[in-house]
């Protein structure tokens, strides 16, 4: 049986890609900044995370919005233990 899809590994990301995560939308009814973020962690590497969280936080949104348990994206981030890069760059866009 063939994979219907090869990973993609060093993929180059634009500008407009890593914007394109702004337009996420949750199918669930969950809060969009958190899904948005969890989203863009999920999918990129940390250079191209930090300047998703900067074009993020530049149209002012919430760095430290919450899923249905109360967790923010820096919470889940900081489980991880490749998370440190992550955590550090939500910290530094004033996630707490």
């Amino acid at each position: 049986m063939r994979k219907d899809k090869e990973k993609v590994i060093d993929e180059v990301w634009t500008e407009d890609h890593i914007k394109s995560f702004l337009e996420i939308r949750p199918h669930d009814g969950s809060n969009e900044d958190f899904h948005m973020l969890l989203k863009a962690y999920q999918s990129m590497r940390a250079s191209d995370f930090e300047l998703f969280v900067k074009l993020f936080c530049d149209e002012q949104r919430d760095i430290n919005a919450a899923d249905r348990d109360g967790r923010n994206v820096l919470a889940i981030v900081s489980e991880h233990r490749n998370g440190t890069e992550y955590a550090d760059i939500l910290r530094s866009a004033g996630a707490c």
